[in-house]
């Protein structure tokens, strides 16, 4: 086996991928597991230990692995458009019956209408919405709710920006990068952050075509919003939602819940 951040990877070898993916995430997020272990918790909690889930934006299926180890009668729709992303869950979750992925721009308003179900126990995302503008997002959290069943539950760990609170935010950004750099140098170039992980990619010979086609997607990186957790709340609730409100919080990013 090969380490994907060496290079060398073979084109089959989507385990070093993913994990590769992770590292990467986590060195912006040292919190990643802890925020995706209170999601599954909560999953529990709300509708059992056999959900139907549905894995928005879904990436590399970071959402679908932690839900299969921990609930092993768990199904799992992943949805994204990232081709480069969806190949690494594809060949991830190869022959697991209980996994399906679909190709859909979250923008587009008929988007629902190629899942395999009408409806989901808990519709699951992490670290992808922000990169939607508040309208578009707003648009999204409708069609969200029309597919979460009664009783069942939305979730979305991301990035959630109080502006009543810059001087809070701008030391606890000045902190965090500050400790994204002593680990980059502490690992002496272990670490990948997001450009030079899809460099790396884009030399994979599996990858490298779907990387081309993904950055004539998105570009660099979306330029989204990050509006707070107060109105993540509350435009889940015009939408269709009962309750919502956070159930993790870091000191920059929120994990909320909504309950249908």
């Amino acid at each position: 086996m090969t380490d994907a951040d060496t290079g060398t990877t073979t084109a089959a070898d989507w385990p070093a991928w993913q994990e590769s993916w992770d590292r990467q995430q986590e060195w912006y997020m040292p919190d990643r597991e802890e925020r995706l272990r209170v999601m599954l918790d909560m999953v529990e909690a709300v509708v059992g230990t056999s959900p139907r889930v549905l894995d928005l934006a879904c990436g590399t299926g970071t959402i679908t692995a932690r839900l299969l180890a921990r609930f092993p009668d768990a199904t799992s729709t992943g949805v994204d458009l990232d081709p480069a992303l969806l190949t690494i869950a594809e060949g991830t979750f190869a022959g697991d019956p209980r996994v399906t992925f679909v190709t859909a721009d979250l923008k587009d308003p008929d988007w629902p209408t190629g899942l395999p179900h009408d409806s989901y126990d808990a519709v699951l995302t992490a670290t992808a919405l922000h990169w939607l503008h508040n309208e578009p997002l707003a648009d999204l959290y409708g069609r969200v709710a029309g597919l979460v069943r009664d009783g069942g539950v939305f979730m979305n760990a991301d990035h959630m920006i109080d502006e009543t609170t810059p001087g809070i935010n701008a030391a606890e950004r000045a902190l965090r990068h500050a400790r994204m750099d002593q680990a980059k140098k502490a690992k002496k170039g272990a670490v990948l952050d997001w450009a030079e992980w899809w460099q790396l990619a884009a030399k994979d010979p599996a990858l490298a075509e779907p990387t081309a086609r993904r950055f004539e997607i998105y570009g660099e990186h979306a330029d989204g919003d990050m509006p707070s957790a107060a109105w993540h709340a509350r435009v889940l609730r015009e939408k269709g939602f009962a309750e919502a409100r956070p159930v993790w919080c870091s000191p920059s990013d929120t994990l909320l819940l909504a309950l249908k």
